[in-house]
């Protein structure tokens, strides 16, 4: 049911007054005295469809929106465009795929483009969309920056889990509309990066999620960034967990607009609940994963989700998952083959559960049931979005059965239980046509050309580096980790001739100075200090925390080939002794020490 108020200025004590900036926004809208009339109006304007045109929508943004086939508004789409077209302030809640992304998306590039001429290269961003998750972010770009395309307007996004060198320059081109994740947008500020002080219109998506996730502290301090007198828009499902002292701070006299209840679930959607033994249920999983159809399967842990999609593969389905242990590039690469049609079951966990918005997903699947009924509503809001019908199906096991019960009650669910096995009937009509088996070899020799694909983007480590060290090239014979020529057969532990961050001198290490042996050379092996005129911290040829130094090699020999006085911790008392003798030969003694 649509619902849209305005709220009264705190100033003001008269509960009847109706500003002539409200009676202006809503000219569709006859004025009723009545409240009840007013929302029976509403309630039938609302049952005709209505075009963007009708709606104020400039014909640059119709045209594009037409293109995509989208040429009647969805409910909170009708119901908000009014008022955010006219600069109004506004708070709006709607279910998952309610439309939410073009009900501030169009009212954004609408009035950026009212003020886009005469913009100059370098420019400060105008409008600033937060999202909570990476995922969503990118969904919402999608959405905007066709639409920013055609006023000539650009549009980036901006979050962790990903190098932020590429940002950085997007943002020193000039971009108009940033989309932004919290986390990753606070260091740019810090950084002194990014400038929020032109910002125009600032829109807040899923601030529920935020609040789950602990971003509220962080979004705060975003918006106090922000001048005052711009544009809001928030958009939640809820008012809750601080969400509501958001509201109270930062939208100014807001309208709101509610399309449905908090728990509301999409009408088209059936919902089922299918009880199985616990041997039973990877059978029932795997029928349910084999239709023709797209599906999202959703797992409480990121190690079910890759278990189940190298099961799922392996028995000729194949399968990409989606969990916070993979990185940005694997996510969108997982995310676009699902999308495209190269496979067509998704296995997730909640990192999916918001704003990942696939055309014709048919199933989901509850692998595991979520622990709170919210996270059950936006799972599964995956499928019938947009007016598009889908089927929802939860598996239960005998002792989940309570657990399970109470969670749909809260959700306002009301399904009865059924008791089924893989090869039941009732599975046997959900799943309908079972998709041709795909040989399991096929699907990883693509995946591993993905991985391999992504690894040459990545770049390749430095031959002269080792993991998990800091220079050298050669674990046993050649640098050690720590940038010897070798730990085991003839350098330092730390530093030796020609060290891993080598100076162009015979002692190796950092740059020496005065003709000191560097900064990690055995000349001066105190933890690695630089030495200068060739005299050691501690003594001329000390060695701190047992490690054994040159001496004055780099200033008498020169001879960084040379491996005879080397540094190198003898493996019993003939080879200690064998340097010892060597070293006092050649004019410089090497020294034990057992000092740390």
């Amino acid at each position: 049911m649509s619902k849209g108020y305005p709220i009264t200025p705190p100033h003001d004590s008269s509960n009847n007054a109706v500003s002539s900036s409200t009676r202006q926004r809503r000219p569709a809208t006859p004025k009723a005295a009545n409240p009840e009339v007013a929302n029976a109006v509403a309630d039938k304007t609302d049952a005709a469809p209505v075009t963007f045109t009708e709606l104020g929508v400039p014909s640059v943004l119709t045209d594009r929106l037409r293109a995509e086939g989208k040429t009647e508004a969805f409910p909170i789409q009708k119901d908000t465009l009014p008022d955010t077209l006219a600069g109004r302030d506004v708070l709006g809640r709607g279910k998952t795929g309610s439309g939410k992304t073009l009900a501030f998306a169009i009212p954004m590039v609408t009035r950026l483009s009212e003020s886009a001429a005469g913009r100059k290269k370098g420019r400060l961003p105008r409008g600033l969309i937060l999202a909570p998750t990476r995922e969503l972010a990118t969904q919402i770009t999608n959405v905007v920056d066709p639409l920013a395309q055609a006023y000539g307007m650009s549009t980036t996004t901006i979050f962790g889990g990903v190098k932020q060198r590429r940002q950085e320059i997007a943002l020193s081109a000039g971009v108009d509309i940033v989309v932004a994740c919290p986390g990753r947008l606070e260091d740019l500020l810090q950084q002194g990066l990014i400038s929020l002080d032109d910002i125009e219109v600032t829109v807040l998506d899923e601030a529920d999620h935020m609040a789950d996730l602990g971003f509220l502290p962080g979004v705060t301090r975003i918006l106090a960034k922000t001048p005052e007198h711009g544009q809001r828009m928030f958009f939640s499902a809820t008012l809750d967990n601080g969400v509501d002292k958001l509201v109270r701070r930062f939208l100014h006299n807001e309208i709101r607009h509610s399309v449905d209840d908090p728990n509301s679930h999409v009408s088209a959607m059936t919902h089922h609940v299918f009880e199985v033994a616990d041997e039973e249920k990877n059978d029932l999983i795997q029928r349910l994963a084999s239709g023709t159809g797209r599906r999202i399967l959703f797992t409480r842990t990121k190690h079910r989700a890759k278990r189940f999609t190298r099961q799922l593969t392996a028995q000729g389905i194949p399968a990409v998952d989606l969990h916070g242990n993979l990185s940005q590039g694997a996510r969108d690469r997982n995310l676009a083959a699902f999308s495209e049609g190269n496979v067509r079951v998704l296995v997730a966990t909640d990192v999916a559960a918001r704003g990942v918005h696939v055309d014709s997903v048919e199933l989901v699947v509850h692998v595991d049931p979520p622990t709170e009924h919210k996270a059950y509503l936006h799972r599964s809001g995956r499928t019938a979005r947009a007016g598009s019908s889908g089927e929802v199906v939860t598996i239960m096991q005998p002792g989940e059965r309570k657990d399970t019960m109470v969670l749909l009650r809260k959700a306002a669910i009301k399904v009865t239980p059924q008791k089924v096995t893989a090869e039941s009937s009732v599975v046997t009509d959900l799943v309908g046509e079972t998709a041709d088996y795909v040989d399991p070899q096929i699907a990883i020799q693509a995946a591993a050309e993905k991985q391999k694909a992504e690894q040459s983007q990545g770049g390749q480590r430095s031959s002269g580096r080792r993991r998990g060290g800091r220079g050298g090239s050669s674990r046993r014979s050649g640098e050690n980790s720590r940038g010897g020529d070798s730990s085991r057969s003839g350098e330092s532990g730390r530093g030796g001739q020609a060290g891993g961050r080598s100076s162009r001198n015979a002692s190796g290490g950092r740059t020496a100075r005065n003709n000191s042996q560097g900064s990690r050379s055995g000349g001066n092996a105190q933890e690695g200090r630089p030495a200068a005129n060739g005299r050691g911290s501690r003594s001329g040829a000390s060695a701190s925390g047992n490690r054994r130094s040159e001496g004055t090699r780099s200033n008498t020999r020169g001879n960084t080939g040379n491996r005879r006085g080397s540094d190198n911790r003898g493996t019993s008392a003939e080879t200690r002794g064998r340097h010892r003798s060597q070293g006092s030969s050649g004019g410089s003694r090497t020294v034990y020490s057992s000092n740390s």
